[in-house]
């Protein structure tokens, strides 16, 4: 009998785990939240942009929307981004900093 082929489960989230870039948990944890602030930022842009007419993706491209754009949010911020991690990742250095002593 032919078994059917296994497919491996799905990611709960699309970022790339730290390990794999060889990021310190909290420069990544930094940058996976510029990326959601950026993904964000292009949703509410996106709001007003219509789906309809002759090149229009209609309720397809308005399903994936989202999901494109939390990938182009990704993408941004695996490079310079907007400066939002840096921050980010200054605050979370000086917590940890006032948690360990």
């Amino acid at each position: 009998m032919i078994q059917p082929p296994t497919v491996p489960p799905l990611a709960l989230s699309t970022a790339t785990p730290a390990h794999s870039f060889g990021l310190k948990p909290d420069v990544a944890a930094a940058k996976q939240f510029e990326a959601m602030m950026i993904s964000q930022m292009l949703q509410s842009m996106f709001e007003g942009v219509s789906t309809d007419g002759f090149f229009g993706g209609g309720f397809a491209e308005e399903s994936f929307r989202g999901l494109m754009l939390e990938a182009v949010g990704s993408q941004i911020a695996t490079g310079p981004g907007l400066g939002i991690a840096e921050n980010v990742q200054s605050q979370i250095a000086a917590y940890m900093a006032a948690k360990e002593g």
